[in-house]
Formats: structure tokens, C-alpha cells, sequence
């Protein structure tokens, strides 16, 4: 498994705006690319971060490469407009070698 991890600063009263953006992105993302989904966590200082889980490098890579675009330009849209400041980067980008996650519904 390999794992992406990216962060955004949002524009102030735009918070729900992102996140559901981001929710409904990550889903297509998923449903495209073939990522395992991903988690959105939140930094002391008001940072979104988002951690996505991807088959392989390979797999991330092609959808990286591709700009994980999607076919929902209002999803897009509301992202973009919500985002103040993110890398053009991911933060990290990492192999797991021990999983010991336990999911929150089982």
C-alpha cells in the first residue's frame, strides 16, 4: 500500500464548503483512479490535512499525473474557490510497511 499526504488552508467560513467538496471528491477519486479512499484531519492551526491510501506508487503516480480530474466541475469549483493556500506537492509521499489500523466500523 502507499499513502499520499496533502494539506490546504481554507479561507475563513469556508470550512464546510471544503469539506464537502473534498468529500465528494475523494469519492470520485476514488471511483476513477482507484485509490483506497482517504481520511481529512485538522491541524491545531486550522490546516486541513488529508491522508489517501493508494494500491501501489504506480497507481497514485497515473492518477497524479492526470490531475485526478473528475467529471464534476461544481465539486471542483467549490473546492478551488474554498482553498486559500496548498503545496503544489503532496507533503508526503510513503510505502506503509506494518498496518495496524483498525477501521472505525469493525
Amino acid at each position: 500500500m502507499f499513502v499520499a499526504v496533502y494539506w490546504w488552508r481554507v479561507h475563513p467560513g469556508k470550512e464546510e464548503q471544503f469539506r464537502a467538496a473534498w468529500r465528494r471528491g475523494t469519492e470520485l477519486i476514488t471511483e476513477k483512479y482507484g485509490s483506497y479512499g482517504s481520511r481529512l484531519h485538522r491541524e491545531a492551526d486550522g490546516r486541513f490535512v488529508g491522508v489517501a491510501e493508494w494500491p501501489d506508487e504506480a497507481t497514485w503516480r497515473k492518477a497524479f499525473d492526470a490531475k485526478m480530474v473528475y467529471d464534476d466541475p461544481e465539486t471542483r469549483a467549490a473546492f478551488v474557490d474554498a482553498i486559500a493556500e496548498a503545496p503544489h506537492e503532496p507533503l508526503l509521499l510513503m510505502d506503509v510497511t506494518d498496518d495496524l489500523y483498525r477501521t472505525a466500523h469493525g
